[in-house]
């Protein structure tokens, strides 16, 4: 039934999509972080198909950015990125002029994409976790930094010059933001005396895939929702088939909380198309949909009340505001700090 409900979609669209025949854009996006169900509907209705360019780090999705020859047509950055990306001129600015579906998010929320961006998700970088061979649970970012003799070569970190210095900076008492050399010393301190216990420095997702990491990756640093239950642990049990295999920590001592933000490039050849998919995925139906396909908090006012209340009142996916305050956030970081985070990053294999 679902199939042929398909043909007879396909077949009254075929017309009104002529002009839009093998029309594509190009998404450079995270792995399995929209649902493919939005993305069926979209084509369905438009007949422009998207295809997804996956990257594993922040540094990976700027290199391919920078690249003109990959003809980026929308991508998810940070807030900071967002930031970034809209002064050199890459992204596309926005407003409820070129982008209505905006009129749906706080001024809170716009304001941290800087006017470059749609709000997509939150929530924050904390410690993945396999129930079945890690006990007791995490509670700080000690037992990643110091690990246990048992957690030898099973430990996935992440070289983006941004969240591979989380742990290391929240356990100093640090900013995640710091870029003096006396802090960012102490901190590759850490990263080296932790460095054998690392199996690999991709991404998790990344490297589950990989048969010859994924039994072995036992302890990861990763993106959640705002206290877990939602982001990469959502996908972590879906790709591993068995829910509840793999949980999520927020340290004690806090931890980064982050925005992504969906933008379009101001490149783009197909930017009036780029726009319109932006509004299509930012409108309350898609947005909560999205939301309820990934376990994920939605930014958008008018999808949070079409949720379920059982989510909306889920304190893992929206926490009480006590718990947040103890989050740090990002700022842009100088030139400078980067370089040495990623000198930094690029010696840490030495001493694996």
């Amino acid at each position: 039934m679902k199939a042929r409900g398909v043909i007879s979609v396909f077949l009254a669209t075929l017309l009104c999509a002529s002009a839009s025949r093998a029309e594509t854009l190009n998404l450079l996006i995270w792995e399995d972080y929209i649902d493919e169900g939005l993305i069926d509907r979209w084509t369905e209705k438009t007949g422009v198909s998207i295809r997804q360019i996956n990257f594993d780090s922040d540094d990976a999705r700027d290199e391919i950015l920078a690249d003109p020859g990959r003809n980026i047509d929308l991508v998810i950055v940070d807030e900071n990125g967002a930031t970034l990306f809209g002064r050199k001129g890459i992204i596309e600015p926005l407003s409820e002029t070129n982008l209505p579906a905006l009129e749906d998010y706080a001024p809170e929320w716009r304001k941290s994409c800087a006017g470059y961006g749609l709000p997509y998700f939150w929530g924050t970088v904390g410690i993945l976790y396999r129930s079945d061979m890690v006990t007791p649970p995490p509670t700080s970012w000690r037992d990643m930094m110091r690990p246990a003799p048992a957690l030898r070569k099973h430990i996935a970190m992440f070289a983006d010059h941004s969240e591979i210095f989380v742990p290391p900076l929240m356990l100093l008492g640090a900013s995640v933001n710091a870029d003096d050399t006396p802090t960012l010393k102490a901190a590759f301190a850490l990263l080296k005396t932790q460095a054998p216990f690392v199996l690999t420095y991709d991404y998790v997702v990344t490297s589950i895939q990989d048969p010859a990491l994924a039994g072995n990756i036992y302890l990861a640093l990763g993106y959640s929702g705002p206290l877990g239950y939602s982001g990469d642990q959502h996908v972590l049990n879906s790709k591993a088939g068995k829910a509840g295999l793999w949980r999520y920590s927020v340290p004690k001592e806090g931890t980064l909380s982050w925005l992504d933000c969906f933008s379009v490039t101001a490149a783009s050849p197909r930017k009036q198309r780029a726009l319109e998919f932006l509004n299509f995925i930012g409108s309350p139906e898609a947005a909560a949909a999205n939301a309820i396909a990934l376990n994920m908090p939605t930014a958008s006012n008018a999808a949070l009340k079409l949720l379920p209340d059982t989510m909306r009142s889920d304190p893992e996916i929206y926490p009480p505001t006590e718990i947040m305050a103890k989050n740090q956030h990002h700022q842009e970081l100088s030139v400078r700090s980067i370089e040495a985070r990623r000198r930094i990053i690029n010696t840490l294999a030495n001493f694996q």
